[in-house]
């Protein structure tokens, strides 16, 4: 069992930054994937990015690439997501998550086993 708490989330206006955190507690952290995932109201569950274990691979959704960072601290056990040059299509509840999949799902929700809260990126116009 794993626990994970986003947070970070707010209200921001078009073009601003915002950084997400997501603490993770009940295993080594370094030994977990990490995934991010958002969704909007009626709309399903969105892939974000993903990190490796160590830090040194990532990718992200095409809707992204190129504003939004994926990191993580695992002294910390804490996982980021950089958020820049923000959008409305942006604002949506932000979901961390450990991955529980082999070979290339990640991007994939149902590929990850534990999930935090949520924290919640309204972006406004």
């Amino acid at each position: 069992q794993v626990q994970l708490v986003e947070s970070g989330g707010g209200l921001v206006q078009a073009g601003g930054s915002l950084r997400l955190s997501c603490a993770a507690s009940g295993r080594t952290f370094s030994s977990y994937v990490m995934g991010w995932f958002r969704q909007a109201p009626g709309k399903e569950r969105e892939f974000v990015a993903v990190i490796s274990t160590s830090g040194d691979t990532t990718y992200y959704s095409d809707s992204v690439k190129g504003r939004f960072t994926i990191s993580r601290d695992n002294a910390k056990n804490t996982v980021y997501l950089q958020m820049n040059s923000l959008k409305p299509e942006d604002t949506a509840v932000y979901y961390c998550a450990t991955y529980y999949g082999y070979g290339s799902s990640w991007f994939r929700a149902d590929t990850y086993n534990y999930w935090g809260q949520g924290t919640q990126v309204t972006v406004s116009s």
